[in-house]
C-alpha cells in the first residue's frame, strides 16, 4: 500500500538543492489569471483598489496599516502592463526593486485617505482625468471600467467624467479561485507555522494564564517564524465559548475550561484560518460529546470534497441552524462554514447553508478552502470548534492543518 506524500512545506529560504516556491512563476501565473478574467469580461480595463487584487496583479505590497485607506490603485488593461499608483516613497521603492514592473508604471498617487482629504481638494478629479486619458489613448474610453471596491466620491467622479463603471470583484475572485502549486506551497508553509504555534499554546495552557497572553505568545512566535501579518487571533475559553464571540479578552483560564483558538496570519501574503479546541487540565462528558459531534460534522464534510461536487452537497451534511440552537441560517452563519483561502481570508468558495443551497459552486482541483464546525455543549456554556484547511486535488481532499484534532486534546492533564 502506498501513501500519498504530504503536501510540501519547505523551509523559507531560497536554496539550490530543493525546488521551493518559484516567485517569478507565481507572479506570471497570477497576472495571467487576472488578464484572462479581464478578457472574459465586457470591460476594457479593471481599476483595482482591493489590496489583494492589487497584489495579485502587480505583485506589490506595502504595510497593512494602509490597507483600508483606499488610496492605492492599479489599472489593468487588455494590451498593456499593469500601472500602479502608490504612496510616493513606496512607488520609488517599487521602481528600484519590483523589476517585473516598468519604472514608469509605478507612480505616486494620493486620493484622500478615506475622506481625510476632502474630494473638494481635487485629487480624485485629477486622478480620474489621468486614468480616462490613458483609456482614451488605448481606445478604451467607451468600454466599461470594472472596479472592485470604491469610495462613493470616487465613483461619482468617474461617472461625472463620463466613464461607465461596472463591478469586477466577481471577475477577480474568479481569477483567484484556482491556486497554483506555488500558492499551495505558501499556504502549506503558513499552516505549518500555526502547527508549531499550537504546540507552544498547549505547553502553557494552564489555569491562571489569560486569553490575551495566549494571543501575545502566538503573535510573537508567528512573527519570529516569518509571518508578514498576524491578522487576528481568537482566544475563547470557559463561559465565553457559547455563544462564540469571535474575539479574545483578558479572561483568566480556569481548571476544566474548554478553550478554542483561531489563528489567522499570512506568510508571503497567503493566509491561514485554523481553529483548535482544548480541554484545560481535564474535560467533562458534555465537552467531550460536543467535540465528538463537531468532529463528525467535520469528517462528513471533508468526505464530501471531490472534484465536481457542489458546495450545496457539502453544506447539506452540516446540521441546520435550529438543530444546534439558532433561529435561522443567518443567525448561525460562520459556525458551520467553509471559505476559500489565498491572499484574502474569505475567497471562493463560500460554503454554508445560508448561500450554498440556492447558489452552489462546483468544487474543482486547485481550490483551497477552510471548513469550520461548531457544537455547543449540553452544559449551556462550553463549545467545540474545529477547522481544517483543505486542498482539492484530482485524487480528493488533502488536509494542510496538521495539529492533532481527531479527539479532544486535553492540555496539561491532571
Amino acid at each position: 500500500m502506498t501513501t500519498a506524500r504530504p503536501l510540501p512545506a519547505p523551509g523559507h529560504g531560497g536554496v539550490d538543492y530543493e525546488m521551493r516556491v518559484d516567485f517569478d512563476r507565481l507572479r506570471r501565473y497570477r497576472l495571467d489569471r487576472a488578464r484572462k478574467s479581464l478578457e472574459a469580461s465586457d470591460c476594457g480595463a479593471f481599476l483595482l483598489f482591493d489590496f489583494y487584487n492589487i497584489r495579485y496583479t502587480t505583485q506589490t505590497w506595502i504595510g497593512g496599516a494602509l490597507g483600508d485607506k483606499m488610496t492605492r490603485y492599479a489599472l489593468l488593461t487588455r494590451d498593456a502592463d499593469p500601472v500602479l499608483w502608490d504612496f510616493g516613497s513606496a512607488a520609488k521603492h517599487h521602481q528600484l526593486y519590483s523589476t517585473w514592473l516598468r519604472p514608469e508604471d509605478c507612480r505616486a498617487g494620493m486620493l484622500g485617505l478615506r475622506g481625510a482629504i476632502a474630494p473638494s481638494a481635487g485629487l480624485m478629479e485629477s486622478a480620474i482625468r489621468e486614468i480616462k486619458g490613458m483609456l482614451t489613448d488605448a481606445g478604451l474610453a467607451d468600454a466599461p471600467v470594472g472596479v472592485d471596491i470604491v469610495e462613493p466620491a470616487f465613483l461619482f467622479e468617474m461617472q461625472r467624467q463620463g466613464l461607465t463603471v461596472v463591478d469586477c470583484q466577481q471577475s477577480m475572485l474568479d481569477a483567484r479561485e484556482i491556486k497554483s502549486s506555488d500558492e499551495i506551497m505558501l499556504l502549506s508553509q503558513a499552516a505549518a507555522m500555526v502547527d508549531g504555534v499550537y504546540q507552544d499554546i498547549v505547553d502553557v495552557l494552564k489555569p491562571g494564564i489569560r486569553e490575551n497572553e495566549i494571543v501575545a505568545l502566538a503573535s510573537k512566535r508567528l512573527y519570529e517564524m516569518g509571518s508578514d501579518q498576524v491578522e487576528a487571533i481568537n482566544a475563547v475559553s470557559g463561559e465565553r465559548c457559547n455563544p462564540h464571540p469571535h474575539n479574545f479578552s483578558d479572561r483568566l483560564i480556569r481548571p476544566g475550561d474548554q478553550a478554542f483558538f483561531d489563528i489567522i496570519h499570512s506568510y508571503n501574503g497567503y493566509r491561514t484560518c485554523y481553529y483548535r479546541t482544548f480541554g484545560v487540565g481535564s474535560s467533562t462528558p458534555a465537552q467531550r460529546d460536543a467535540y465528538v459531534k463537531a468532529r463528525e460534522w467535520m469528517d462528513a464534510s471533508i468526505e464530501m470534497v471531490k472534484s465536481g461536487v457542489g458546495t450545496d452537497e457539502v453544506a447539506q451534511v452540516w446540521p441546520t441552524a435550529p438543530e444546534f440552537g439558532f433561529a435561522d441560517e443567518m443567525a448561525a452563519f460562520g459556525l458551520q462554514f467553509g471559505h476559500g483561502l489565498g491572499l484574502g481570508l474569505h475567497e471562493r468558495p463560500i460554503i454554508s447553508r445560508l448561500n450554498s443551497m440556492t447558489a452552489p459552486v462546483e468544487i474543482r482541483p486547485g481550490m483551497v478552502f477552510a471548513l469550520e464546525t461548531y457544537c455547543p455543549a449540553s452544559d449551556g456554556f462550553s463549545a467545540a470548534r474545529i477547522e481544517e484547511e483543505i486542498v482539492v486535488t484530482e485524487d480528493g481532499p488533502r488536509v494542510l492543518t496538521q495539529f492533532p484534532a481527531q479527539d479532544l486534546f486535553v492540555a496539561n492533564p491532571y
